[in-house]
C-alpha cells in the first residue's frame, strides 16, 4: 500500500485522512476472511469508516486502545462504530451508533506519549444485535449487512457516472486537494467502493456520514450521496467566489465594463430564442378556440414576456402560464355517441349486474339525445373495495364515447391541490382538475373523482370545500383555478366520484352528489364474473389463451367461499391468477394439462380452505333461534342461544355483543315480561330464573339492532319451552311496543340464509321491496314472512 491517494478537509484534525488502495489486492472484494458473529467495538470521535476504506486512526481512550490491542493479536479484526455525541469522552451502549464497519488492523503503532496508531480498512458493515460486554471494551454480537449488486441498472450507472463528475468538479474548484485526484476517482471501477470513498472523504458532517452508511440501498445511497455532494460543491464555489472577490483589485470601472460585456455577451446568446419563443406561442394561439377573456390574457402575455429577458426570474413564470393557456381545450368537446343499444351493450359487456347503474346512465344518455344540451349529473358510486366502481367510469366512458380521465383523492389534505397554486410561488401549478382537463384535452371527459371519502383536511386548507364549486352545476361553469387565473367551464365534464363510506363525505359535498349505492356480489354473481371476465382474462395473461380448462360452478364456488372472503372479486381474481400460475408451470413442463380443473385440483394448488361458512343444524331444543348479519364482506348467519338456570331474575349477556345488540336484548327481555301472559308465560319466572343470553364466535365483535327480533323469538322460546321452526331465519328490530321495524342489508342476509341452507325467512314489511330487487335465480326455493308485530313472528316461530 505505498501508492497512495489522500482526499479530506481539516474536519477530522488531520490533514489527509482516508487512504484509496490503488492494488486491486487490497480491494474489499478480494479478502475472504471469515468474519466472527462477535467483535471488540472501538467507538469514534468525527469519523465514520465506510467498507473499503483505509483509515488511521490515533487511539487515546484506555478502553479502546486495550480492544485494539486485543483484537490485533487475534484475528486483527474489530467492529468500527460512531458516537452520536462526540463531546462525550467515555461513551456507554446508548452513546453508539447501531451501524458500524468491520474493520481490519493492518498496522499497528506504539506511540511514544502511550497512545496507538493504527491503519485500519473497512471490509463490511454490520448491524449491533447484542452488547455483550462493556469493561474492559465493549464487544457485541453483530449481523454483517450485505452489499446490493446492481447489474444492467441505467438510473444506477447514470448515478455513478455523476458522482464521479461532481467528485472532479470538487476537486478542480479546491485549492488545497491535488489535480491528479480526479484521474484516479475516475479510475475506480467498482461503483460500490468509489461510493464509499467518496462518502468517507466527503467535507460533510457526521451524521450525513452516518445517514450514508445506514441505507441498506446502494441506489438511494448513491442518490443521496450525490445530493450532498451538491451541496458540498455549491458551498466550495460560493467560499471561491467570496474568495476571488476579495482578492480583486481591479478598480471600480475596470469591474464595470468587464460586467457590462458579459450582459451584452448573454443579451446577444439569448435574445434570439426569446423572440423565437413568442412567435412561435403566437402561432399555436392563431387557430385555437377559446374565451375572448382567455385571448385578451394570452396577447397580454405575450406582449409582456416578448419585452423581458429569458434570465429575470419572472420569465418562465409568464412562459410556463401562457404554455398552460395554449395546452387546455377550452371549447375542444368530444362528440357524444348517442346510440343506447350500442352503450347497454358496452356496460353489459364490461360489468356483470349493476342494472341500477346501468339504467341511470342510459336515462342520462336518452335525455341528452331528445334535449340535447343538459348539466351533467354528479354521480356517486358508494360501495365496498372491489366491485368496480372504478372500472365503471371507464366503461360508461367509452359507452358514451367520451375521453377518461381519473383523478385520485384519497389522502388529499391541500386545498391547492384543487384550486391550484398562486403562480408567483415557486414550483406552483395549477390544481388537479385543471391538470387532467389539460392531459386528456377535452373539455367534456368522464373524470372519475376516486376515494372522494378518503379527503383529509388541516391547517393547509379543507380540499372537500374546494371540491363544492367543482362538483356543482350551478357554478362550475365558471370554476376559477388561482394558477391559471381565469374560469374555466366544467359544466360538460361528466363527474363521477366513488367512495366506500358515504357517511365521511363532508354533508354539504354529500348533498351535491347523486348517491348509487352498490351492494356486494352474491356467490352466484361472482361466478358469473368468474366465468364471463376473470377466467379469459388470468388465461390470456399466462399464457393459457389457446388451452382448453374447463372450469365447473362447483370449483368456482370452492374457490368462492372457501379462499376469499370479501363483497367485491379483487382476492377471487388472485386466487384464479395463482391456479392459473400453476397450470401454466404444468403446461410448460409436461406440455399438456387436464382438461377439467376440479375441487381437489384447487386444494392442491392453494392449500387447505382459508375461510368456512357455517350452515344451519337443527337445534333440537328450545331456546335457539337464528339470525341473519350483515358484514363488510357479505352476509352471515347468527345463532342466538338463550339458557335459563335457577336464580333472582338476573340478565347476562356473552358473545361480544355492542351496546346496541345488548339494548336490543334488554327490549325483548321487557317485551316478554309485559305480554307473558299472552304467551302462557308465568310471570313469577322472571324472578327465580337467571337468563344468560350468548351469541357464540365471542372473539368477532357484534353490533347492530336487526337481531331484535331473533333475540325476542329465543327469549319466547326458551321461556315457553317450545321449539323454534327448523330451517327458519329472521331479522329486524324490534320497539317495546311490539313492532318490527326495517334494517338494511337484504340482499347480503338473504343470500347468506340461502348459502346455510334455510328454507324460510320473517322479515319487516317494509323490507319486501329489498327482496324484490335480488334476482329471482337466487333466492330460488326461499319462502319470506312479511311481518308487522312481535306477536306474529312467534305465532310463525314457535312449533
Amino acid at each position: 500500500m505505498n501508492n497512495s491517494f489522500y482526499f479530506q478537509g481539516p474536519e477530522e484534525e488531520m490533514e489527509f485522512m482516508p487512504i484509496i488502495p490503488l492494488n486491486e489486492d487490497d480491494n474489499e472484494d478480494a479478502d475472504t476472511q471469515a468474519i466472527p458473529n462477535e467483535l471488540p467495538l472501538l467507538p469514534l470521535r468525527n469519523t465514520v469508516l465506510f467498507p473499503g476504506v483505509v483509515l488511521p486512526i490515533t487511539v487515546g481512550r484506555d478502553k479502546s486502545i486495550k480492544a485494539v490491542s486485543d483484537a490485533y493479536k487475534a484475528d486483527k479484526l474489530i467492529g468500527v462504530i460512531a458516537q452520536k455525541d462526540s463531546t462525550v469522552e467515555e461513551p456507554t451502549v446508548s452513546d453508539l451508533e447501531e451501524i458500524g464497519t468491520v474493520a481490519k488492523i493492518a498496522k499497528l503503532i506504539k506511540m511514544p506519549d502511550g497512545g496507538t496508531t493504527i491503519i485500519i480498512q473497512g471490509k463490511k458493515r454490520f448491524k449491533i444485535d447484542e452488547i455483550t460486554s462493556e469493561d474492559p471494551y465493549f464487544k457485541a454480537k453483530i449481523q454483517t449487512l450485505e452489499e446490493e449488486v446492481l447489474k444492467n441498472d441505467n438510473d444506477f450507472n447514470a448515478m455513478v457516472g455523476g458522482i464521479k463528475d461532481l467528485a472532479g468538479q470538487i476537486v478542480q474548484i479546491s485549492p488545497n486537494l491535488p489535480s491528479e485526484a480526479a484521474i484516479i476517482l475516475k479510475n475506480i471501477e467498482n461503483p460500490a467502493f468509489l461510493i464509499h470513498f467518496v462518502s468517507s472523504n466527503l467535507n460533510s458532517d457526521i451524521k450525513d456520514k452516518q445517514r450514508l452508511l445506514v441505507i441498506n440501498n446502494i441506489k438511494a445511497r448513491a442518490e443521496l450521496l450525490m445530493n450532498l455532494m451538491q451541496t458540498e460543491l455549491q458551498y466550495t464555489e460560493l467560499k471561491n467566489k467570496v474568495t476571488n472577490k476579495t482578492r480583486a483589485e481591479l478598480d471600480k470601472q475596470q469591474r464595470e465594463y468587464f460586467l457590462q460585456q458579459q450582459m451584452k455577451a448573454i443579451k446577444e446568446e439569448l435574445g434570439g430564442d426569446n423572440v423565437a419563443e413568442v412567435k412561435e406561442m403566437l402561432k399555436k394561439a392563431e387557430g385555437k378556440k377559446w374565451p375572448k377573456a382567455a385571448l385578451e390574457m394570452f396577447h397580454k402575455g405575450a406582449e409582456k414576456l416578448e419585452r423581458m429577458h429569458p434570465s429575470t426570474p419572472d420569465y418562465s413564470i409568464v412562459y410556463n402560464h401562457l404554455d398552460l393557456m395554449l395546452d387546455l381545450p377550452w371549447e375542444d368537446y368530444t362528440p357524444d355517441s348517442y346510440d343506447l343499444k350500442k352503450a347497454k351493450k358496452i356496460l353489459d359487456h364490461d360489468h356483470y349486474g349493476m342494472h341500477k347503474v346501468k339504467e341511470r346512465i342510459l336515462e342520462y344518455l336518452a335525455v341528452l339525445k331528445l334535449k340535447g344540451d343538459m348539466k351533467s349529473p354528479i354521480l356517486c358510486f358508494v360501495g365496498p373495495p372491489g366491485i368496480g366502481k372504478t372500472s365503471l367510469g371507464k366503461s360508461i366512458a367509452h359507452a358514451i364515447a367520451r375521453k377518461y380521465v381519473r383523478v385520485s383523492l384519497g389522502g388529499l389534505h391541500d386545498e391547492s391541490e384543487i384550486r391550484g397554486h398562486r403562480k408567483t410561488y415557486i414550483g406552483a401549478m395549477p390544481g388537479r382538475i385543471i391538470q387532467s382537463i389539460r392531459k386528456i384535452k377535452s373539455s367534456n371527459p368522464v373524470m372519475i373523482l376516486d376515494e372522494i371519502d378518503k379527503v383529509g383536511n388541516d391547517q393547509r386548507g379543507d380540499p372537500s370545500s374546494a371540491l363544492l364549486e367543482v362538483l356543482d352545476p350551478e357554478q362550475n361553469n365558471s370554476f376559477y383555478d388561482n394558477y391559471l387565473e381565469l374560469e374555466y367551464d366544467l359544466s360538460k365534464v361528466l363527474f363521477i366520484a366513488t367512495a366506500n363510506n358515504i357517511n365521511n363525505i363532508q354533508p354539504a359535498l354529500r348533498d351535491r352528489l347523486e348517491i348509487i349505492d352498490l351492494s356486494g356480489y352474491a356467490v352466484e354473481e361472482k361466478i358469473e364474473i368468474a366465468r364471463q371476465h376473470l377466467l379469459p382474462k388470468q388465461q390470456e395473461a399466462h399464457g393459457l389463451k389457446n388451452v382448453t380448462i374447463k372450469v365447473s360452478d362447483k370449483v368456482l364456488e370452492k374457490i368462492i367461499e372457501d379462499y376469499t372472503r370479501e363483497s367485491g372479486v379483487r382476492d377471487l381474481d388472485r386466487q384464479l391468477a395463482s391456479v392459473m400460475r400453476n397450470l401454466a408451470k404444468q403446461f410448460a413442463t409436461k406440455d399438456k394439462l387436464k382438461p377439467t380443473l376440479t375441487q381437489v385440483d384447487v386444494e392442491k394448488i392453494l392449500g387447505r380452505p382459508r375461510f368456512s361458512n357455517e350452515m344451519y343444524k337443527i337445534a333440537n331444543m328450545a331456546g335457539v333461534a337464528v339470525g341473519l348479519a350483515w358484514t363488510y364482506v357479505g352476509g352471515d348467519i347468527l345463532f342466538i342461544e338463550i339458557s335459563l338456570s335457577d336464580g333472582k331474575g338476573e340478565l347476562k349477556m356473552t358473545g361480544n355483543l355492542g351496546n346496541v345488540m345488548k339494548e336490543s336484548a334488554t327490549t325483548a327481555y321487557t317485551w316478554l315480561q309485559v305480554n307473558a301472559k299472552k304467551l302462557d308465560i308465568d310471570p313469577e319466572m322472571f324472578n327465580k330464573k337467571n337468563i344468560h343470553i350468548h351469541v357464540p364466535e365471542g372473539a368477532v365483535p357484534k353490533d347492530g339492532p336487526s337481531a331484535g327480533i331473533t333475540m325476542m323469538t329465543a327469549l319466547a322460546s326458551a321461556f315457553t319451552g317450545r321449539k323454534i321452526k327448523p330451517y327458519l331465519a329472521m331479522t329486524g328490530e324490534i320497539t317495546l311496543r311490539g313492532q318490527v321495524l326495517p334494517v338494511g342489508g337484504i340482499k347480503e342476509k338473504v343470500l347468506a340464509a340461502k348459502r346455510a341452507g334455510l328454507k324460510e325467512i320473517i322479515m319487516c314489511w317494509q323490507n319486501e321491496k329489498d327482496v324484490i330487487e335480488i334476482n329471482p335465480l337466487f333466492i330460488k326455493g326461499t319462502k319470506f314472512h312479511y311481518v308487522k308485530t312481535m306477536q306474529q313472528v312467534i305465532d310463525i316461530a314457535l312449533t
